[in-house]
């Protein structure tokens, strides 16, 4: 079973549920979650580093670089070339990650400039999804991209930012 898993891990590019492998191995759950568990114990043994980890993250398994070597990981894919964020990118993110679900017109209120542009561009980078409906206007939330790109296994790993942040409830509209 260990090997089945390592092989359909290697290849995935989104975490995996348990439930998912454990269908494709024909096997129970649960010993599909303890197999997982041992694999990602055993990857993560500080005596023995290795250059990958096994990472449960928003309910479902990966295999990624280890942050151990993140520094060298990032030279190679870089090298030299930025794709980083914006200011306005970065703030946008913020207030949607903090105040999920959120509309469009709820985070211009919240920033004080029209988000429209930002939003795509999030969208498009996969960081930020449609996770429903209110009254007309879709809101969003974060997506499980921005949890593997920002290393974490859930929401609540974010850091208590949220204090900081006005209550929709004290926003006048929704704006579109």
């Amino acid at each position: 079973m260990r090997g089945a898993l390592e092989a359909v891990l290697m290849v995935v590019d989104a975490p995996v549920p348990a439930a998912h492998l454990a269908a494709a191995l024909e096997a129970p759950v649960a010993d599909v979650t303890a197999v997982l568990e041992a694999m990602r114990d055993e990857y993560a043994d500080p005596d023995a580093p290795r250059g990958f980890e096994l990472r449960e993250v928003d309910g479902g398994w990966r295999i990624y670089s280890s942050r151990l070597f993140a520094d060298v990981v990032g030279r190679f894919v870089v090298d030299g070339q930025s794709a980083r964020l914006s200011q306005a990118a970065l703030e946008t993110l913020a207030v949607v990650a903090y105040r999920q679900p959120v509309t469009r017109g709820q985070v211009s209120q919240i920033r004080g400039v029209n988000v429209d542009g930002v939003m795509r561009t999030l969208a498009a980078r996969g960081l930020v999804t449609e996770v429903g409906e209110t009254g007309g206007a879709v809101l969003f939330g974060t997506s499980t991209e921005f949890l593997e790109r920002m290393g974490l296994s859930s929401l609540d790993d974010l850091p208590p930012l949220a204090p900081y942040l006005p209550d929709l409830a004290d926003i006048d509209g929704e704006g579109a």
